[in-house]
């Protein structure tokens, strides 16, 4: 799975009215039901299981903790993907290179 933090375009030191406000946003732009996107489905539910994870506080404890014990390879490649997060929830589409 993606980092949820990503997916939903919000820091790991959200607050939980931070990350609703996120989860409800993306997934009125990003619905199935809304959105002419051939892949609408699938983010959206991308969405819904980042939201279940960082909203859970027993869940995303252990997801943090899980976050905090790994080794980032490639920070700029991580870098990149965390800016390319932050245009989507921000509506804006910047290309998507093999960075």
């Amino acid at each position: 799975m993606e980092n949820p933090y990503q997916i939903l375009g919000v820091a790991p030191n959200a607050t939980t009215e931070e990350i609703k406000k996120a989860y409800r946003m993306l997934a009125m732009r990003h619905h199935p039901d809304r959105s002419t996107h051939e892949n609408s489905e699938a983010r959206f539910n991308l969405i819904k299981t980042a939201y279940e994870l960082l909203s859970d506080p027993k869940k995303r404890a252990e997801y943090n903790q899980s976050l905090n014990n790994r080794i980032i390879i490639d920070s700029e490649s991580e870098a990149h993907a965390l800016w390319l997060a932050l245009f989507d929830r921000c509506g804006i589409v910047m290309p998507h290179d093999s960075h």
